[in-house]
């Protein structure tokens, strides 16, 4: 077992342990940079994803993977607390816009920001690349789950 902690140096291959989604609806590979605001990752798009339709990975998967970018994040800094990895839920989505589409074997770099927390509700900005270009953007609220 991984033990998580501020000083680990990426990126992070073993993923698995920081986001509350499992195989098959995993949307990102690696977490390349976490810190209190922002979190990147990249993610290499197979051709069995389930988000993947005629060669080309969906505007749904862009957005859950920016949503599982943010998940990241928040996973590794509970891990790095000894506190359980919890699971969040996309309450609302603004301004998303997906300029394109990529293909099965790119490798997406999402970046997310903090931009606001209140109580469980975060807002996130997320974007992200496919071979230095822009192709999706938004914002989210995540509400974390309660116990």
């Amino acid at each position: 077992m991984v033990v998580y902690t501020p000083e680990m140096d990426f990126p992070v291959e073993d993923i698995i342990p920081l986001v509350p989604q499992k195989p098959p609806f995993v949307m990102v590979s690696k977490l390349l940079f976490t810190d209190e605001e922002s979190t990147r990752s990249s993610f290499i798009i197979a051709t069995d994803n389930v988000l993947v339709k005629d060669d080309y990975f969906q505007e749904a998967g862009l957005l859950e993977n920016m949503a599982q970018t943010a998940a990241l994040g928040a996973g590794y800094s509970a891990l790095a607390e000894n506190k359980p990895v919890i699971s969040g839920y996309i309450g609302a989505v603004n301004n998303f816009e997906v300029f394109d589409l990529p293909a099965v074997g790119d490798e997406l770099i999402t970046e997310t920001k903090i931009e606001n927390r209140i109580f469980n509700v975060t807002v996130v900005s997320g974007k992200v690349w496919n071979k230095g270009t822009l192709i999706a953007g938004c914002e989210m609220k995540v509400f974390a789950a309660t116990e």
